[in-house]
């Protein structure tokens, strides 16, 4: 059965009403977290070697062996896949045809629309088939405010408007974000701009605001070291996208108070969130580089970046250095047209 997205939480709370959950999507991240969620709720934690199985690509084999075996201590046993895929199709089947209540928890982030056992899961009543992207806008940050009200934690908006840009694209990324920033806090605890900035200004954030910084500033060296360093850690190229399309709308913004009278400075200062104190001065660099037309030409075609690293097949990370080097030109260079 196709789980819709609203539904996915009350789907995993539930996970002992199914015989297999199937989870798949691009956010690895995502589906590892909502596999183990799964897997607790029914056997109650993810380590007993008695009712938790675990199979990767090489045991794939002992799924119906593992599926059909009983737990020697009592309770209902779960059998966890990873890297599961099509050729699972026909032991899933057989699995749901015989009697046994063992819950079959299929990671599966490699499948695509065109599937067999996406499809077979979708149609069949006994499985919950749940699709894992990653989160943006209102709802990804509602699993932050969420994940830190757990923990009667709150956090400014401020804060929550710069930490959104720095979020990568995975969950996992998020998750070891939010328990930094839990920990810093304490239950309790708030958070503010300032010490949000000083907890997430190590992590592989840093390094896409400086590849983002570098370019808007004209500094090519330091695009391809910051772009080196933030796909090392991980960062997802949609994730670049945002980040960059965030800095252009803050210069834009200072530009458009600029035109209506305000003074470099005042306009720079109402920014909110701030900007990073070690940013500032290739902040005022790419504000100095960047007319108000070139801006919003910038701003379009980072949105058609930013649609292009969501399509399946596209070179995302060579389009992502591609535009870098591009904004590196500065406005003027695009007004003339160099960089298209």
């Amino acid at each position: 059965m196709k789980i819709d997205a609203r539904q996915v939480g009350r789907a995993l709370k539930d996970a002992g009403h199914w015989r297999a959950i199937l989870l798949y999507g691009e956010d690895s991240g995502l589906i590892r977290e909502r596999a183990a969620q799964a897997v607790r709720c029914v056997a109650e934690t993810l380590d007993d070697p008695f009712r938790v199985a675990q199979l990767d690509r090489e045991t794939h084999d002992r799924l119906e062996e593992e599926a059909t075996a009983l737990s020697l201590i009592g309770g209902r046993r779960v059998v966890w896949v990873r890297e599961g895929g099509d050729a699972l199709l026909n032991a899933v089947t057989r699995l749901l045809n015989a009697a046994s209540d063992t819950l079959v928890v299929l990671e599966a982030p490699g499948l695509t629309s065109r599937s067999k056992l996406r499809a077979f899961a979708e149609k069949h009543k006994d499985v919950a088939s749940i699709a894992c992207y990653p989160e943006e806008g209102r709802a990804l940050a509602q699993t932050v405010t969420d994940a830190l009200s757990r923990e009667n934690i709150t956090i400014d908006r401020d804060a929550m408007a710069w930490l959104h840009t720095r979020l990568s694209a995975d969950r996992a990324g998020v998750r070891g974000e939010i328990e930094k920033l839990a920990l810093l806090a304490g239950s309790g605890g708030r958070l503010d701009i300032e010490t949000v900035q000083d907890c997430v200004g190590d992590a592989g954030g840093t390094s896409l605001d400086d590849a983002a910084h570098a370019a808007m500033a004209g500094d090519v060296a330091g695009v391809d070291q910051a772009l080196e360093r933030a796909f090392a850690d991980g960062a997802a190229p949609v994730a670049v996208a945002r980040v960059v399309l965030a800095l252009i709308n803050k210069v834009l913004r200072v530009a458009l108070a600029e035109e209506e009278g305000q003074t470099r400075s005042e306009a720079i200062k109402g920014l909110r969130p701030p900007i990073f104190f070690k940013r500032m001065p290739a902040f005022t660099r790419a504000v100095e580089r960047w007319p108000i037309d070139a801006l919003a030409l910038a701003a379009e075609r980072t949105q058609a970046l930013e649609l292009a690293c969501k399509q399946s097949g596209m070179p995302d990370v060579v389009l992502c250095k591609r535009h870098l080097a591009s904004l590196c030109r500065g406005g003027q260079a695009w007004l003339r047209g160099i960089s298209r």
